[in-house]
C-alpha cells in the first residue's frame, strides 16, 4: 500500500506542512505514526484522498465544519440516502450563500459607478470653470 510523508504531500498539493497539521488538528486527516518515538507522520492513500478533499472543499469555499462532514461521509456507505440528503443540504448553504455574496457585490459595483459618475462630472465641471 502507498504511503506519503508529510513533506511528500504538502509538495504535491502546494501547501505547508503546518497546514496539513492544522488539518489533522481539525479531525480532518488521521495519519498513523512510525519511527522510535512515533514523530513521523505516515499518511495512506486514503488521508491523501481526504486532504484532496478537504482542499477541494476549501477552494469551494465551505467551511471546515462542512468540509469534515464531507471526508466523514466519505468513509461511509456510499451514496445513502442521508450522505446524499446531507450533501444537498450543505450545497444548498454554500449556493445560498455566494448567491448573497453576488448580490451585495453588485450593489457595491453599482454604488462605485455612481461614485465614479459623480467624481468625474464633478471633475468635468472645475475644469470647465477654469
Amino acid at each position: 500500500m502507498a504511503t506519503y510523508t508529510i513533506t511528500e504531500l504538502a509538495r504535491e498539493f502546494d501547501i505547508t506542512p503546518r497546514a496539513i497539521r492544522f488539518y489533522e488538528d481539525q479531525g480532518l486527516l488521521s495519519p498513523t505514526r512510525d519511527g522510535p518515538t512515533g514523530r513521523n507522520r505516515v499518511y495512506t492513500a486514503r488521508e491523501r484522498t481526504h486532504l484532496k478533499l478537504t482542499l477541494r472543499g476549501k477552494r469551494l469555499g465551505l467551511s471546515l465544519s462542512d468540509i469534515k462532514s464531507l471526508v466523514d461521509m466519505y468513509g461511509s456507505p456510499k451514496d445513502t440516502e442521508a450522505q446524499l440528503q446531507s450533501f444537498l443540504l450543505v450545497l444548498a448553504r454554500h449556493r445560498a450563500a455566494l448567491e448573497q455574496q453576488r448580490e451585495d457585490i453588485e450593489i457595491m459595483l453599482a454604488e462605485i459607478s455612481a461614485h465614479e459618475e459623480e467624481s468625474q462630472r464633478l471633475l468635468a465641471e472645475q475644469l470647465g470653470n477654469k
